[in-house]
């Protein structure tokens, strides 16, 4: 079993430093998955998927871009076909009835097939040019787990992200410092070694406190974060807290049951 690690950066903004440029690796560049959960997101996923577009060719040649469609009851299902009928690198899984964000990344990582997968969500509030500088840290780690700097959010949904960061590490021994953060890269083989069941709000608690029991390393690294112009967030419901609350007990445990 590997040791778990958490590791922050050294400098004043918790980045990690990486010395040097960072280069492709060899035949080809790295094998990536992209994928994006959306769920009404008709005026960002399109912008945001070919933005995706214009920077993985630069890092790979065996790369593939998802969006997971979570039930949409807008145009972001149509878009989305629209994109993938112009591009071959591009599918995209259909929900018929809106599932749950953790059921959407569940559909992502099972649609992945490339050795690295990447995700955040379709409403543009990060920037995939911050994906490349995550490759080097996975040659130290299984898992970069990246924070928001400057969140863009409400004062109400930052106590929240803080207060359930804060119990979730307490709870499971971690330390991390976003936990719901949409911007993450994993080693696709964790998801064979993992089995998930949360369908909501938990989902992001669920495979690192699962993962790191298992041995898995988990590095960590801050990225901008950008108000969102347009379509409207969702996470913050009531019903979506107390479903997060309630499968957070429940995966506690689970993993009581299993250590």
């Amino acid at each position: 079993m590997r040791e778990t690690k958490y590791s922050k950066g050294g400098d004043s903004g918790g980045l990690r430093q990486t010395t040097g440029k960072f280069e492709i690796p060899a035949e080809g560049g790295v094998s990536i998955s992209v994928f994006f959960p959306c769920y009404n997101e008709q005026d960002n996923v399109g912008r945001t998927v070919e933005q995706a577009l214009s920077v993985l060719p630069q890092l790979s040649s065996d790369y593939e871009v998802i969006i997971v469609d979570d039930g949409s009851t807008d145009a972001t299902g149509q878009i989305a076909d629209k994109i993938a009928s112009r591009n071959s690198r591009v599918k995209v899984v259909h929900h018929q009835t809106n599932l749950g964000y953790g059921a959407a990344l569940q559909s992502g990582f099972k649609a992945a097939t490339k050795e690295l997968v990447f995700y955040t969500d379709g409403d543009g509030q990060f920037d995939i040019n911050e994906l490349p500088p995550l490759l080097p840290l996975m040659d130290k780690a299984d898992i970069v787990s990246c924070y928001r700097l400057n969140r863009q959010d409400s004062i109400f949904r930052k106590i929240n992200a803080w207060c359930w960061t804060k119990l979730v590490c307490f709870l499971f021994g971690m330390k991390v410092r976003d936990i719901d953060c949409a911007f993450k890269l994993y080693k696709r083989e964790i998801f064979n070694s993992i089995k998930l069941s949360s369908s909501g709000a938990l989902i992001d608690a669920e495979i690192l406190t699962k993962a790191s029991h298992k041995g898995y390393s988990i590095t960590q690294k801050g990225v901008h974060h950008y108000p969102r112009i347009a379509g409207s967030q969702t996470g913050a419901k009531p019903k979506v807290i107390f479903r997060a609350f309630k499968e957070l007990f429940k995966l506690y445990k689970q993993i009581k049951l299993d250590t």
